[in-house]
Parts: C-alpha cells; structure tokens; sequence
C-alpha cells in the first residue's frame, strides 16, 4: 500500500494529482520532518482513513515517538561523554609532537575500559 493511489497521467505523460493527494503529501511531508517513519505514518493514514484516527490514537502514535527519540537523545549524550575524554587526550598529544605520529588513545581507552583501575579516563 503506497501512500498515495497511482496518479492519472496526461497524454504527454504529465501525473495529474488531486487536492486530496496534494492534502496527503503535505501531511507524509510534515509527519516525516516530525521524525515518524513511513510505516509510522502509513498506520496513522491507515486509522484517518478508516475514521478511527482518535485523539487517543494519535497520542499513543506520537508518545510512542517522543520516547523512541528521548532514548536515541540519551544514547548520543552517552556517547558523547565516552568520546570527550578520547578528545581532550587527542588534544593534550598533539603538544606532544612525538605522540602525534601514532596514536594510542582509542587502544588506551580500551585497555582503560576493561580495567577498573586504569586512569586513561581521566
């Protein structure tokens, strides 16, 4: 099920859309700008067009969608700190010119992450 029927053609081959594609188009285009994925926005379409798209539906939809995004937000924030302390050593090497042609950080942060006493982190 494509998100919108085929459109008609001209004789020179021009799609011919109506007001209600144009309509859906438009919401598929905000909804996609809002994060949701195509099969995200082909349920909603699915309940709209069904006339069960409820407030409730569509709030369930949309928490369902802030929680997936808070989660991918603390994941990258995660990341972020594992990889601050990677830089701030990168940085304090490249005053080293004789480290800065080969770099140990990232082995150093291994051997740092699988022993609890290693200071490489700090």
């Amino acid at each position: 099920m494509g998100p919108i029927a085929p459109p008609q053609r001209t004789e020179s081959g021009y799609r011919l859309f109506s007001q209600e594609d144009v309509d859906r188009l438009a919401f598929i285009t905000r909804a996609k700008s809002l994060g949701l994925t195509l099969e995200e926005i082909r349920e909603i379409l699915v309940l709209k067009n069904g006339r069960a798209l409820t407030c409730q539906a569509l709030y369930e939809r949309l928490l369902k969608k802030l929680e997936q995004i808070d989660q991918n937000i603390r994941h990258l924030q995660a990341l972020r700190q594992e990889l601050l302390p990677l830089l701030n050593r990168c940085r304090q090497n490249l005053d080293r010119p004789e480290l800065t042609q080969e770099c140990v950080v990232l082995e150093e942060a291994t051997a740092a992450r699988n022993s609890p006493k290693s200071s490489c982190w700090d």
